[in-house]
């Protein structure tokens, strides 16, 4: 979690919503880094979580990622959600939940939905409070500066 709290600081400073994720295989090797790009890309499906699971595909050869885990500074919106189940990915592990758009089980809970059949186990709150601060730190600047 501490390598997805530095790629959040990073995403900050670019100006983008400060969230990091990392993919690790199953021997705990970082496979993936991602961070929100949205502003740098102009590319609204450039989450932390999507641009991470590209990497670790790519690093992989392969889009299955069946032995490995997602950690994420936010609970993943729907899309990303979505890109979790479809990748394969069997566990998630979020620092801060999202109340407004968080899709593992806060707002909804994609990945452990009956109807689609597969089962994500989520383990959360690691490292919440620095996670939940650098998000709500970045917001809170974004609300004084001048428009």
């Amino acid at each position: 979690m501490l390598e997805a709290l530095d790629l959040a600081a990073q995403a900050r400073d670019g100006d983008d919503v400060p969230v990091g994720a990392v993919v690790v295989d199953a021997s705990g090797a970082v496979i993936g880094r991602g961070l929100n790009l949205r502003e740098a890309s102009g590319d609204p499906t450039a989450h932390a979580e999507v641009v991470a699971l590209r990497e670790a595909a790519a690093t992989r050869g392969q889009w299955r990622l069946d032995d490995c885990t997602l950690v994420v500074t936010l609970e993943p919106c729907l899309m990303c959600a979505g890109a979790v189940l479809a990748a394969r990915v069997p566990r998630i592990v979020i620092g801060a939940w999202d109340a407004k758009a968080g899709a593992t089980g806060s707002q909804w809970d994609v990945v452990r939905d009956a109807r689609i059949g597969s089962k994500v186990e989520v383990i959360s709150g690691v490292l919440e409070h620095e996670c939940g601060s650098i998000l709500t730190e970045f917001f809170a600047a974004r609300r004084q500066a001048p428009q």
